[in-house]
């Protein structure tokens, strides 16, 4: 085992003394520029992404389910109010929870402890924002409180690099620099002001990640430097339409040109640096001017009223940090 005797008694000690349920805020993600480098002998492909993490989010909370004796659990339990969720072990929280067991020393309460984990879902799916992966990051760091915190945050990243690329970003402060196949993360200081506004727009269909893979023309990437572009919005501490690049955004808008159309018209409203494509989509963001961090970003009146625009999801939101050693928190 990597975790000392001491250690291990520790965590038991703290873990009975954390008997009950634990809420915790679930958050979601864009990629403020989102660079493809290079194809992989393997298939995938390696990137370079500034990822940000925002307080569009979800409400989880952990309850520990009986230890020992006839009935006990043997098996975590998820129960979801949206309809469409896999509640079994195909669920990346889940996933997480039973990494988490086996990183544990073997004989140690963690080491067998399920919980009941209730999920109040916010975060459209196949949206490009990282709803899954940010339950799985939040089970994790629930799991490893529960335990007497025997982990890091660094070793809680590390893990969830081994069920989900994007699940790393949530143990950085709340601004990530990643590259590999997005698990290699670098912990930045945000580019922007926190609290600059976003609006986020996503119609009713998502996109397959591996469906817009396939459809990427490596001949179509942008040229930009991917260190320029961190250092160009850190340095103009707003976004633009030459800094908030998405190479995934040609072979998306081929797949659904009803998203270049809404970026483009978004990016002449009145208030906005610029709008963009995140991670695969489908999600467009607007993203607002960080020097008035008072003012939210509303849907203008077209997207309201046009008749294309019925049964889009929409919702405002801003960049959010992390302070050490606590988890992120949602809107007041």
């Amino acid at each position: 085992s990597r975790f000392s005797p001491m250690t291990v008694a520790a965590a038991a000690a703290a873990a009975s003394t954390s008997s009950g349920p634990l809420s915790l805020f679930s958050p979601s993600k864009i990629n403020l520029f989102l660079r493809i480098t290079a194809r992989r002998p393997d298939g995938f492909h390696d990137l370079a992404s500034l990822f940000h993490v925002i307080d569009l989010g979800e409400k989880m909370t952990f309850e520990k389910l009986p230890e020992g004796g006839a009935g006990s659990a043997a098996k975590d339990e998820l129960l979801c109010d949206a309809e469409g969720v896999p509640t079994d072990a195909t669920n990346l929280a889940v996933k997480a929870l039973d990494l988490f067991r086996s990183k544990m020393p073997a004989g140690s309460p963690a080491a067998t402890r399920f919980f009941r984990v209730t999920l109040e879902k916010n975060v459209p799916h196949g949206a490009g924002l990282g709803g899954g992966s940010a339950n799985a990051a939040t089970a994790l760091w629930a799991a490893n409180e529960f335990a007497g915190r025997p982990a890091s945050a660094a070793e809680l990243a590390a893990w969830g690099g081994e069920i989900g690329s994007d699940i790393s970003v949530f143990f950085s402060k709340g601004a990530a620099y990643c590259t590999g196949r997005g698990e290699l993360v670098e912990d930045v200081e945000p580019p922007l002001p926190l609290g600059t506004p976003m609006l986020l727009v996503k119609p009713p269909a998502g996109l397959s990640t591996p469906s817009v893979f396939r459809a990427l023309d490596l001949g179509s990437r942008s040229a930009a430097d991917p260190l320029r572009l961190s250092a160009g919005l850190r340095d103009l501490g707003r976004g633009s339409r030459e800094l908030c690049v998405n190479d995934l955004e040609p072979p998306a808008f081929s797949l659904m040109p009803e998203l270049e159309e809404v970026k483009e018209r978004l990016a002449r409203e009145r208030g906005v640096d610029a709008s963009f494509m995140t991670g695969s989509g489908s999600t467009v963001v607007a993203l607002g001017n960080g020097r008035e961090r008072s003012k939210s970003l509303s849907p203008p009146s077209w997207f309201l009223e046009e008749e294309k625009y019925k049964g889009w999801f929409w919702s405002p939101a801003r960049l959010i940090a992390r302070a050490e050693g606590e988890w992120y928190r949602g809107p007041e």
